[in-house]
């Protein structure tokens, strides 16, 4: 199964998360591709639209490659793999630190006049286009699962089957329209896969409350 683009991918999750039409959900993106996704969700559910900053850690040599992610608190979670990787706790460190850097960058960047929309109580999707290894999700649902929302969400349209089962350990539910075993990267499900730009992400979260 291939999707036509992001457009296509979002519709299909907003009609599997319509059971949640009208009650307001919070929809949250990892940037940046998620983020026109997260949008169109959100319009569709009658909800809100954010971001939820968390920044993969990239392998030693291979920064493309996540060893694991931290959030904008500084939890990290650190893949089983990561050792294997390449990747000394002085290494692990020295990445957090460059991630968490361009963390406060994007927020500052993003949401310069408001703080993020507060998930306490609400409905929360996190929504991503697609996942791989899951190591920034796990993250986003681990800083968000803080926050004490009434129900948390992950959807996404692409992520191979032992990903979901990592990631369902961290939420209340997954919605998620394919799961094939032959996955190399989110981008091979797509026709159409262009970069978002901070640009992009800007203007909708202008426009977000």
């Amino acid at each position: 199964m291939t999707f036509k683009d992001r457009n296509e991918a979002a519709d299909r999750l907003a009609e599997r998360l319509s059971s949640y039409r009208g009650q307001h959900p919070l929809v949250l993106a990892i940037p940046r591709g998620a983020v026109p996704m997260a949008q169109r969700i959100a319009k569709a559910l009658q909800g809100e639209v954010d971001v939820v900053l968390v920044r993969k850690l990239g392998a030693p040599f291979n920064p493309e490659f996540a060893i694991g992610s931290v959030d904008e608190s500084g939890w990290t979670y650190i893949g089983d793999y990561a050792v294997s990787a390449g990747a000394t706790p002085d290494y692990i460190e020295l990445e957090k630190t460059r991630q968490m850097e361009t963390m406060r960058q994007r927020r500052a960047q993003y949401t310069p006049i408001r703080p993020p929309i507060d998930p306490a109580g609400r409905i929360v999707i996190v929504v991503d286009d697609g996942l791989a290894t899951g190591s920034t999700m796990i993250s986003a649902l681990h800083a968000l699962k803080a926050k004490a929302p009434a129900k948390l969400i992950c959807a996404v349209p692409v992520a191979p089957p032992d990903t979901i089962d990592k990631v369902a350990r961290y939420c209340d539910e997954v919605v998620c329209l394919e799961t094939p075993f032959d996955f190399r990267a989110v981008g091979q499900f797509y026709r159409h896969f262009p970069q978002v730009e901070d640009e992009e992400v800007i203007e909708i979260l202008k426009h977000a409350v």
